[in-house]
């Protein structure tokens, strides 16, 4: 039984030169940790050479959706959320009564006046 000279049986497709172990340059990088209020940390790594008030003080927690901040000891509380408003309530913030019966005779007084009742 005659051996083959085949130099390809037994490795992968792709794998480059035996025996390599650098895949590559890693860039110098920092690690900030994050911690939300349930206690969960989650780790970001920037770049080593990032202006520090590039670094976000607060991110969104992977684990729990929880806002995370760097301080351990004071995680950021979670921000209270607004209630659904309608239209109408919207728009009566922004008028008074009086206002809002002088634009509703307004209104009333054009589609009479469109439709001929007037």
């Amino acid at each position: 039984m005659a051996t083959g000279g085949n130099a390809i049986r037994g490795t992968r497709v792709g794998a480059g030169p035996m025996g390599e172990q650098d895949h590559g340059f890693h860039a110098e990088r920092v690690a900030v940790s994050y911690w939300d209020a349930m206690g969960n940390e989650t780790v970001r790594y920037f770049a080593a050479g990032i202006p520090e008030e590039e670094i976000p003080d607060v991110i969104d927690s992977p684990h729990s959706g929880l806002p995370a901040g760097r301080d351990k000891d004071n995680p950021p509380a979670v921000a209270k959320t607004e209630p659904y408003k309608t239209h109408l309530a919207y728009v009566k913030e922004r008028r008074t009564e009086e206002e809002a019966e002088e634009l509703l005779g307004d209104a009333l007084t054009q589609l009479r006046e469109r439709r001929g009742q007037a």
